[in-house]
């Protein structure tokens, strides 16, 4: 593809985020591959212009308009290497619709995504968050991402034990800025064991036979969930889970619990980890809605802009809720978006 000679002036952004907040970037550059995320960066370091690398815009809250460039990640591709016996590493370029690529994983046979589906963004996105859903997160499956380090602009390949990944974290998201994910790499297996334990996919399957379940049939499975408990962004815009599951010391859980016994906590190596959308839904949050924003009515962890709301709409809404979590129960939210402001690179 050939290299755009210069970026757009005073693009909007409102449909490039899913919470479809209004903002506009002073400029805007659609990158396809390496040479034209370097080029972008130059010319943006040139004009001393702050940077904010966009992927599907499923993770952030713009908290008015960006004065320097988005960059918005396009890289194609997708496609099976190193393909022997069970095994097969599949190729993902940053832009590739997360979502497309688990459903394309799945029709070939290749199981260890399939409880990803239908989690919005695109592929080069997903590393940053360390995208998970019912018991699978994406370092189970990462053999490595492709990235430009933007401290030397040298391209390097990061293995998985170097991504630093934890739960909803890591070292992108600890470096913010520093990295732009270009390509990503997944291991995947035909005969890896289906991941068919968390509570709401067990009741959903029901009797079926387990043994006799394909990975699309849990593709499907999980899809049907979501559609059930979650927005779909493009009707309702929302940026999916706001908040973290928090994370408490077991002697903390067991005083919650002697307030609140049917408090939801499930045992971590580090804690206990509680039900955010529990917490909230305690607080009587779920269904609330103002004139222009508000909570889900189906999962309280889900956060909606149902009239035109703005970014700060958005994020007061988020600290009230925090607010009165904290209050109530002693427990820190922690925020799952990142939050980009009026002037330089996103946090």
């Amino acid at each position: 593809m050939s290299l755009t000679a210069e970026p757009r002036e005073h693009v909007e952004l409102g449909d490039l985020n899913t919470l479809h907040v209004p903002a506009v970037a002073r400029f805007y550059w659609e990158v396809h591959d390496a040479a034209e995320l370097k080029a972008a960066l130059a010319w943006a370091e040139a004009k001393s212009l702050g940077v904010l690398i966009l992927g599907g815009g499923s993770n952030l809250v713009f908290n008015g308009d960006f004065s320097g460039l988005v960059i918005r990640m396009c890289v194609p591709g997708r496609y099976w290497e190193e393909a022997r016996n069970h095994e097969a590493t599949l190729v993902l370029g940053a832009g590739e619709n997360w979502h497309e690529a688990v459903i394309y994983a799945a029709r070939a046979g290749y199981r260890g995504i399939e409880n990803l589906a239908l989690i919005p963004g695109t592929a080069g996105a997903a590393p940053v968050q360390n995208i998970g859903a019912y018991g699978v997160e994406l370092c189970d499956t990462l053999e490595s991402v492709t990235a430009l380090d933007r401290r030397n602009g040298e391209v390097v390949s990061l293995r998985n034990e170097e991504c630093g990944f934890a739960y909803r974290d890591s070292l992108f998201k600890q470096s913010p800025g520093r990295y732009a994910i270009i390509e990503v790499r997944l291991r995947l297996s035909r005969d890896t064991p289906l991941q068919l334990g968390y509570r709401d996919l067990e009741e959903y399957l029901g009797d079926r036979d387990r043994a006799a379940l394909s990975v699309i049939d849990v593709a499907e499975a999980i899809m049907a969930i979501r559609r059930r408990k979650l927005p779909d962004p493009n009707l309702i815009p929302n940026a999916g889970s706001f908040f973290k599951n928090p994370v408490v010391a077991v002697s903390d859980y067991e005083r919650l619990q002697t307030t609140y016994p049917d408090i939801v906590g499930y045992t971590q190596p580090r804690g206990v980890k509680l039900a955010a959308a529990w917490l909230i839904d305690q607080c009587g949050w779920k269904g609330f809605r103002n004139q222009r924003v508000g909570v889900h009515n189906r999962q309280a962890l889900v956060l909606i802009n149902h009239s035109g709301g703005t970014g700060r709409d958005i994020l007061e809404l988020a600290e009230k809720i925090r607010e009165t979590v904290k209050a109530k129960f002693g427990v820190e939210l922690e925020m799952e978006p990142g939050v980009v402001g009026q002037g330089g690179e996103s946090g």
